[in-house]
């Protein structure tokens, strides 16, 4: 037999145990000291930057304010968090110890001859206790990687923030950028019908022929059907916004017919470095917390190597009253139990395997989320330092194309040119705003994705915003 003096120390040692699997690390990846399209200023914490006022549209802003709050993504982002934090309760209940009681009454009467009658009632409870000693980190590593879980179902919200505001001023960019088509569309109408009139008294005067009434006429009618697509592609813009905001498709229609300007931004985004996207973007951060829980699973699948130990016992009081007699008795038990793998195949070491090839692709996915971000930022910095040279091109393009229509209408009346000039005129005006159109979208669409790239704004309005910080090899 063991004396006190071995045991007490052996006993202590057990219950002390140790956490087996490796702990988590945060990833290091080699990042460039600056973006190749912008300077050196780091743009520090965005998550609360509402870059969208910079378009300076109320209705544009009363949206986003709005769906913030009610967007369909979002809120079941938040159910996710819901049930993450719930798990980490189940994740970590197996740890502590657990006690279930059971009771019964049972009654039961026989009659033998007549006027002859016995009752017999048994009334037993048992009340059952065990706890599982987490001498390798089973639980705590479970419930280690329950809570890296959870903050990636925190990350994953921001997340879903994040693309709530990509998607709602795009759709509203799409919005005024087709009322703009559209009206473009009926200017180039109308100026195209004064000069089909003008053509049809030509030919009354004899200085026109039936040839350059139909030309007139064609492009008239070519302008025509052009309007019907854009109103359409409109509308579906108008239900995009909508449905953005978890209301019926056509509710915002009538509201969004108004009109207004073409949104252009009123000030300029700062990029900052790219180790401000491990701490700005959301999408990395989750990322980062999915690889924790991994690493956390692998002490799990490891833990399940070593011995297990459960502490258990049960008392069971029974009473029992027949007819004439009572009778009392206490059954109880008290003792450990172990589990011990000895031949199971290569399971559970296979299952450490898996566990070790999670994390390592967990890790792979991190770094390919870091380095696609990367690439977002650059693309859009590219985009938005050249996009006003575009517009500014276009803008004298325009000019200079509706002071030739002017000219060639005006040399048209006097008979000093022909109806083709007026009509190669139109169509170049018609091109070049259309073309003005479109590049003042993309102008706003880039400036979108920019501050997208760089994690801006999801935190707007939010008071909990979670923020994770993780080291960056530089």
């Amino acid at each position: 037999m063991l004396s006190i003096r071995v045991v007490a120390p052996l006993t202590m040692l057990l219950l002390s145990g140790c956490v087996v699997g490796p702990d988590h690390k945060a990833p290091e990846i080699a990042l460039p000291g600056k973006f190749a399209e912008a300077g050196k200023t780091s743009n520090g914490d965005v998550s609360q930057v509402a870059w969208w006022t910079a378009f300076n549209d109320s209705r544009l802003n009363g949206y986003v304010n709005q769906g913030i709050g009610q967007n369909l993504d979002i809120l079941q982002a938040m159910e996710r968090i819901n049930s993450a934090q719930a798990s980490v309760t189940v994740a970590g209940a197996g740890a502590l110890p657990s006690l279930d009681i059971s009771a019964a009454n049972t009654t039961t009467g026989t009659r033998s001859d007549p006027g002859s009658f016995s009752r017999s009632t048994v009334t037993a409870g048992t009340a059952d206790a065990s706890w599982f000693l987490d001498l390798f980190g089973l639980y705590r590593r479970s419930k280690e990687g329950a809570l890296a879980s959870l903050d990636a179902a925190y990350a994953s919200e921001d997340v879903a923030r994040l693309s709530f505001l990509s998607q709602v001023v795009a759709a509203y960019i799409d919005v005024r950028y087709y009322q703009e088509r559209i009206a473009i569309a009926r200017r180039n109408l109308d100026s195209r019908r004064e000069t089909l009139n003008l053509t049809k008294l030509q030919l009354d005067a004899g200085a026109a022929s039936r040839l350059d009434v139909v030309q007139s006429e064609g492009l008239v009618n070519s302008t025509i059907a052009e309007i019907p697509g854009l109103e359409t592609s409109f509308r579906g813009a108008a239900h995009r916004v909508a449905t953005l905001l978890a209301m019926p498709a056509s509710s915002l229609v009538p509201e969004l017919l108004k009109g207004a300007r073409q949104p252009v931004a009123r000030f300029n985004t700062k990029a900052g470095i790219p180790a401000d996207l491990i701490r700005n973007r959301p999408d990395i951060r989750a990322a980062e917390r999915q690889l924790a829980s991994a690493v956390a699973e692998i002490g799990v699948a490891e833990a399940q190597l070593y011995p297990a130990i459960t502490l258990g016992g049960s008392i069971s009081p029974r009473y029992s009253a027949v007819t004439g007699l009572d009778v009392r008795s206490l059954t109880w038990s008290f003792g450990p139990q172990l589990s011990l793998p000895i031949f199971d195949g290569g399971r559970l070491r296979g299952n450490v395997k898996i566990a070790e090839s999670s994390a390592r692709g967990r890790y792979l996915a991190w770094k390919q989320t870091v380095l696609n971000a990367v690439e977002e930022v650059e693309n859009a910095l590219a985009a938005v330092s050249r996009d006003s040279r575009t517009v500014s091109s276009l803008q004298a393009t325009v000019k200079s194309y509706e002071e030739a229509l002017q000219l060639g209408t005006a040399s048209y009346r006097d008979g000093a040119s022909s109806l083709l000039d007026v009509l190669d005129a139109q169509r170049q005006v018609s091109t070049a705003q259309s073309n003005l159109a479109a590049a003042v979208r993309q102008m706003a669409q880039d400036y979108v994705s920019l501050n997208v790239a760089v994690g801006g704004g999801y935190a707007f309005g939010k008071t909990d915003a979670k923020v994770a910080s993780v080291v960056v090899k530089k």
